[in-house]
């Protein structure tokens, strides 16, 4: 089993969390010294009459699956040919270890499998660590806050073909569960919601068994935000149901990337989890209403 002293330093239950800063970076990060993962955003906008798009999943992603993966590429197709945006890059931001949820693996491992995910297999796709680097949870509209802030306050934007620079829209990028979740009373609060979808907008993923007409129904005055993007090809794989065949000693490959489950089985995850899960949600979990930003297409 690989040792995890690798990938975090352990400073305390009541400190901020500390990860390395990549993959083959022995050189760690805190929210001292953390800087924006800019390195595989797109610099200049090909076409200027566009509006530049930085889609964000958030999620809990333990483990990160193909339909992850997917769920980017099927994104962008819709944007090239449905609308007037041009992506010009994606982030994963894996939820911290403060939201309690059953099978969620310690957060230094889940950005460890999602920057082995996209490593060989994306030149557009990105890990941000920030939200995982707060001890607190973190509802998904300070996330987003957060990517804006760092995309348009920060960064200025993107640099157009003429050297203007140009503001980068952030949108949410989720699964058809997410919408279900956004449609129910009293689960999310409303200022959330209403500057998640009023503000930003999200792109939602079809998933198979999933009916998101009556959410959309619910969700009517955001109607022109929420742009849901049809699975042409079925696939209803899950973190859930890959921890259940991990758990049960079954083949987990050709499910997720080769090499995030040779990281799964290096550090003997997803064994028990449910066992160890169960206690530690026995401490108090962050509400519901605030806005979850674990529900994704395949959590």
């Amino acid at each position: 089993m690989g040792s995890a002293t690798h990938d975090i330093l352990s400073n305390g239950d009541d400190r901020q969390p500390v990860f390395n800063v990549g993959l083959d970076s022995a050189e760690t990060m805190s929210l001292e010294t953390y800087t924006f993962p800019s390195e595989r955003l797109k610099k200049v906008l090909s076409d200027p009459s566009k509006t530049p798009l930085v889609l964000v999943s958030c999620g809990s992603f333990s483990p990160p699956t193909n339909l992850h993966l997917r769920m980017f590429e099927e994104a962008a197709d819709y944007c090239e040919f449905e609308t007037n945006y041009e992506v010009v890059g994606g982030f994963f931001s894996p939820v911290g270890d403060a939201y309690k949820k059953a099978g969620l693996a310690p957060a230094h491992h889940r950005i460890k499998m999602t920057r082995i995910a996209v490593q060989d297999s994306s030149t557009w796709i990105g890990v941000d660590p920030w939200e995982p680097l707060h001890k607190e949870y973190l509802p998904t509209v300070k996330v987003l806050d957060h990517f804006q802030y760092e995309l348009n306050d920060v960064m200025g934007g993107i640099e157009t073909p003429s050297g203007e620079k140009k503001r980068i829209h952030v949108a949410l990028l989720a699964g058809a569960d997410l919408i279900q979740t956004m449609s129910t009373p009293g689960l999310w609060a409303a200022e959330d919601l209403n500057r998640i979808l009023g503000h930003y907008g999200a792109f939602i993923l079809e998933r198979s068994g999933t009916d998101i007409d009556d959410a959309l129904l619910t969700l009517q005055q955001y109607k022109d935000n929420i742009r849901v993007i049809p699975q042409l090809i079925q696939n209803d794989v899950s973190s859930t149901k890959i921890r259940l065949f991990r758990k049960r000693g079954k083949s987990i490959r050709y499910y997720i990337p080769d090499k995030v489950v040779d990281y799964i089985y290096e550090h003997d995850l997803y064994l028990d989890d449910d066992k160890k899960q169960s206690e530690k949600g026995k401490e108090k979990a962050p509400s519901e209403p605030s806005g979850s930003s674990v529900v994704t297409a395949a959590s």
